[in-house]
Formats: C-alpha cells, structure tokens, sequence
C-alpha cells in the first residue's frame, strides 16, 4: 500500500478534519457539562489550597 502525499493530504482534508472538529466539539460539551463546575472551580482553587 503506497501512500504518497496527495492520497494522504486528501484523507487529512476529509477525514481528519471531521475527526479533529468531533474531539473539539466532544471537550466543549464536556467543559460546559451541568456537574462540572464543582470539578472546574476545585481545579481552579488548587495553587491556593496550601495557602
């Protein structure tokens, strides 16, 4: 199986793209969930905590 540049910059255009677009809309949903923002302001607290 021979790939060559045009074969695989054709599957990134495509493929690659709807991947990469399907992660980013996968952590934006999972950021602005209803249960995280105890999760998102102990994360946020953590470098005051030995304070």
């Amino acid at each position: 199986m021979d790939f060559d540049y045009q074969s695989m910059r054709t599957f990134a255009d495509s493929w690659g793209l709807l991947y990469m677009m399907g992660i980013f809309i996968f952590v934006v949903l999972w950021v602005f969930r209803p249960g995280g923002k105890k999760h998102s302001d102990d994360a946020a607290n953590i470098p005051f905590k030995e304070d």
